[in-house]
């Protein structure tokens, strides 16, 4: 174990938390807000362990194995939302620090379940830094240390697979620096796009940069009680649209990028969550037509929905808690799918389940034709047995991590239905559930223990399973 570029590269990481938090300060001494105090506190403490961290591990090799990228993934998430948290304490917005730490997970993570019951009270600064923290965890941070910082060595590959989502990644270039420098100019030219079509529609600018961040991290916090609802239809189509945008696979709009316009709309996984996003709804909206007015309102309430829940965003135009059985069904169901691979959504994504399901086939035809030779491809590529157990070995530790969550939450008193669904919203990064987790409602209900296990959750669903896995692993230390 490299350790002293585990520490050098969680240093890394906490410098670049100390910059970042600048730009809610900036907004802070705009509105002219005591929470600058906070910011500035956290932002100085951040900057000394920072340069700390740096200066006493700085590594004789940069060179980052397997091991060593999946720690440095979770040590660095769990370091830059314990420092996060510093902001909504330090001012007394957000008095319990284990709710600050589970605001900035749900934050980093793009989960965007939230403990705050009055979320307008807020100070401008820290509704700011609470949105902004979904837009730097959407592409992954690692992603944007390797894309700024000269002195990270271009090899690092394994930070890369262990931060991304998704069951295969790959390379965009010869170097992940310049790779992870394509993704964010992508993701950056987005976020500024969707901006301004909020703006040319009358919302103001401050609402429209934030809620940009929780589009383009597929987040979800909102900075008002009824979320979205409260915007114009025009403001929850251009929402509703780009949270779909951000829920594909990003190497598809690289293609795009080089004109090889072809080769991205031959994906499979893009048009199975197409598919999948126009079924729902449809079925959606002919399950809730009578609630609403017309088809137009019919219709953009169950896309919101649907591409709010299937890319893991969780903004809400209607309280979808008191939709009939099958839409909620539908919903739930959808929180598990996530969105693509190589995307900022959540969930198990779409091609570990379209993988899932082919492997599921294929072994179904061997049972009838025991001679036969089944072969899985995705994207037109031959998948080899270890891809294909590595889909399945991760399928099992889902449900099994997802089960154990579930069972710790059963000691609250609030029934299997807000358990359970605090559990999948949480571990799919989805935010708002059914109960008393509704999009109506919030996680404040839960004990200070429920909401570090919901914290972990996240965080597990995030990284997708393995990086936090090997940091509990006492053998991950021991081994040289």
């Amino acid at each position: 174990m490299n350790r002293r570029m585990v520490l050098y590269m969680i240093g890394q990481i906490i410098k670049l938390e100390a910059a970042v938090l600048v730009l809610p300060a900036l907004v802070a001494l705009i509105y002219r807000e005591q929470c600058l105090w906070a910011i500035l506190t956290t932002a100085a403490v951040a900057l000394a362990v920072g340069f700390a961290l740096t200066l006493i591990s700085r590594p004789r090799s940069q060179v980052v194995y397997a091991r060593e990228g999946f720690v440095i993934v979770a040590l660095s998430w769990l370091a830059l939302s314990a420092v996060g948290a510093l902001p909504f304490f330090l001012s007394g917005e957000i008095p319990s620090y284990v709710d600050a730490f589970f605001e900035t997970v749900s934050g980093f993570t793009t989960t965007g379940a939230s403990i705050l019951k009055n979320v307008e009270a807020m100070s401008h600064g820290l509704l700011f830094w609470r949105s902004f923290t979904h837009w730097i965890g959407g592409m992954g941070v690692l992603v944007l240390i390797m894309a700024i910082v000269p002195s990270v060595s271009g090899r690092n590959m394994h930070i890369l697979r262990a931060e991304m989502p998704g069951p295969v990644v790959g390379k965009l270039m010869p170097r992940i620096r310049d790779t992870a420098k394509i993704l964010y100019i992508i993701y950056l030219v987005m976020t500024a796009v969707e901006i301004v079509l909020l703006l040319l529609g009358g919302m103001p600018l401050f609402d429209s940069v934030v809620h940009a961040f929780g589009t383009a991290g597929t987040g979800g916090f909102g900075i008002k009680a009824d979320s979205i609802a409260g915007y114009s239809p025009y403001l929850q189509w251009v929402i509703g649209i780009f949270m779909l945008l951000f829920g594909v696979n990003f190497n598809l709009y690289y293609l795009i990028l080089i004109r090889h316009a072809k080769e991205a709309f031959k994906s499979r996984e893009l048009w199975l969550y197409v598919a999948i996003v126009v079924g729902a709804t449809a079925a959606i909206s002919l399950n809730i037509a009578p609630l609403y007015d017309g088809f137009e309102e019919t219709v953009r309430t169950a896309l919101f929905q649907v591409s709010s829940i299937t890319t893991t965003t969780g903004y809400a135009t209607a309280d979808f808690d008191l939709w009939p059985g099958l839409s909620k069904g539908i919903l739930l169901v959808l929180m598990f799918i996530g969105g693509c691979a190589g995307s900022t959504a959540g969930g198990l994504k779409v091609s570990r389940v379209q993988l899932l399901l082919s492997t599921v086939k294929r072994d179904l035809r061997r049972l009838l034709h025991p001679r036969s030779v089944g072969v899985i491809k995705m994207e037109g590529k031959r998948l080899d047995e270890g891809a294909i157990s590595g889909a399945s070995a991760y399928f099992i530790l889902y449900i099994a991590l997802f089960a154990v969550g579930c069972l710790l939450l059963c000691f609250e008193p609030f029934g299997m239905v807000t358990n359970f669904s605090a559990m999948t919203a949480c571990f799919n990064n989805v935010g708002p559930g059914f109960g008393l987790v509704g999009p109506a409602a919030s996680y404040a209900v839960y004990s200070p223990l429920s909401k570090i296990i919901l914290s972990l959750a996240m965080l597990f669903g995030r990284l997708e399973i393995y990086p936090l896995l090997f940091v509990l692993i006492p053998s991950t230390w021991t081994k040289k």
